[in-house]
């Protein structure tokens, strides 16, 4: 089953139809889906398309030597290159004349076991890059090899490609996409707990209760889901221990550097070090007050949903899930459910106030949105502020969000006014988004203030999912367009 992905796939055909050579580097967190998404761009296409393996460079030429054949002949062949520069010119001659495409997948398994690989690639690029047909894809999950070694400005094949895709997570519509029965308020749950990873998402049965899905992976030694977490950082890092230690003093409420250093029991300057490298496996997250480039408030949170989950309740209940006791666990989580959820509707009401802006139907042309906290001078207490956005130094939206049961009440929308005045913008538009609805009280105090919108959950899925299947009806026009061309 393969859902989203259709700027991706869009921004692919348009390289494919230029009918020249293209480079395209795509690269992202394993698990994400970008095999999925070349094997999608690829299907009716004239394509190579290889995986690198982690072993030599011997092994790894014998497998790109009988895909280049098994392409050209139609059958396995058991001879091989001599080289990967003789294979790979061999496969540039092929798209001297016709469009053809060469996908190599897992590429920094082979460029590591062949040091000369990036540099011939380079070579061949600028001999046939004017006069050839070949759309050339590298894809890796290796972020750090990705960024330094082929985009980097040092790495031998800077300046040669034409595109690049760094493949994220799921946004919460597309997740939507993959539960189609469910309720929508599961369709959240779902998301809080695993996030936008497409193998997550397999791992999730739509046909089965929240309690049942969770007691089925993360409450199962025996589930792919159990071990993962820790399974990845031993494939991305080389010490898992101290970054296992980082992320749990984070999951359990260390947010600040140097809470988060006595927690582990390493100095700040080597937990700078970890947070940094676990920041550009997309896995934490460093945030500073809204408006603020650089502070002393600086906050770390765990910026995966399936890793935030797993964190937070696995690891507290190891003994008793090994033991099989998955419904004891699951009462010991489940109260927990309505806090834990918080943070994932504040990001999804932010995906929401994305999507009216991009679509124009925002009051506040804001360039970003964030979280703001700091003291009130007038009280000499800490507050916050869950969601910010500033179109200049006049003009600014604030938003609430509560993901609870019940209606909210019109203090929730009496303190956020307050709030803003912590600033001095002479136009602001409040935004409070609820799980349910709003009280009476709530709603007349909204329309008498007139610069007021109040957002249910529903309402929220609503437009993004619209949206969403807005785009994709879009793609399908322009794919059956590039097949009549094709035909013709």
């Amino acid at each position: 089953m393969f859902i989203g992905r259709e700027r991706e796939l869009n921004s692919l055909n348009r390289l494919y139809e230029s009918d020249k050579f293209e480079f395209v580097v795509i690269y992202g967190r394993r698990r994400v889906g970008k095999t999925a998404l070349i094997n999608q761009f690829i299907g009716n296409k004239k394509a190579i398309y290889f995986m690198g393996v982690e072993s030599n460079a011997k092994q790894n030429l014998e497998n790109i030597s009988k895909n280049i054949f098994e392409y050209e002949v139609g059958i396995e062949a058991e001879t091989a290159f001599l080289s990967f520069q003789a294979a790979l010119e061999y496969v540039f001659q092929l798209a001297k004349d016709k469009r053809l495409i060469l996908a190599i997948d897992e590429y920094p398994y082979v460029a590591r076991s062949s040091k000369s690989l990036a540099s011939t690639l380079q070579l061949l690029i600028d001999k046939y890059k004017d006069n050839s047909k070949l759309m050339l894809i590298l894809c890796g999950s290796s972020m750090s090899y990705m960024e330094d070694h082929v985009l980097a400005y040092k790495a031998p094949l800077y300046g040669r490609r034409t595109a690049q895709m760094k493949i994220l997570p799921f946004d919460f519509a597309d997740t939507c996409r993959y539960f189609k029965n469910c309720s929508d308020e599961e369709k959240a749950l779902f998301y809080g707990i695993v996030g936008g990873t497409p193998q997550y998402l397999l791992q999730m049965d739509d046909k089965l209760s929240i309690e049942d899905n969770i007691k089925n992976t993360f409450l199962n030694p025996t589930s792919s889901l159990f071990e993962e977490p820790e399974n990845l950082l031993k494939q991305e890092v080389r010490e898992p221990a101290l970054y296992n230690a980082i992320i749990t003093a984070i999951a359990t409420g260390a947010s600040r550097m140097a809470e988060i250093s006595t927690k582990v029991g390493e100095d700040t300057s080597v937990c700078a070090t970890y947070l940094k490298n676990l920041m550009a496996l997309g896995l934490i997250l460093k945030e500073v007050p809204y408006g603020e480039k650089a502070s002393r408030k600086s906050l770390y949170a765990i910026d995966d949903n399936m890793f935030r989950f797993w964190y937070r309740f696995v690891p507290e209940n190891n003994s008793v899930i090994a033991r099989g006791a998955s419904d004891l666990a699951y009462r010991r989580i489940q109260p927990h459910f309505s806090d834990y959820m918080g943070k994932v509707f504040e990001e999804i009401c932010k995906q929401y106030l994305w999507m009216l802006l991009l679509n124009g139907k925002s009051p506040v042309e804001f360039k970003e949105l964030g979280r703001w906290w700091g003291t009130d001078p007038s009280t000499h207490s800490q507050t916050e502020i869950d969601i910010m956005g500033e179109q200049d130094k006049d003009v600014a939206l604030f938003g609430e969000c509560r993901w609870i049961n019940e209606n909210v009440d019109v203090g929730v929308l009496d303190k956020l006014e307050e709030r803003s005045r912590l600033f001095h913008y002479h136009t602001v538009y409040f935004y409070l988004f609820a799980k349910n609805g709003f009280t009476k009280g709530c709603m007349e105090k909204a329309t008498k203030m007139r610069n007021v919108m109040l957002v249910t959950y529903s309402s929220i899925l609503k437009l993004l999912v619209e949206t969403e299947d807005a785009e994709k009806n879009k793609l399908k026009r322009y794919e059956r367009a590039l097949n009549d061309s094709n035909i013709k």
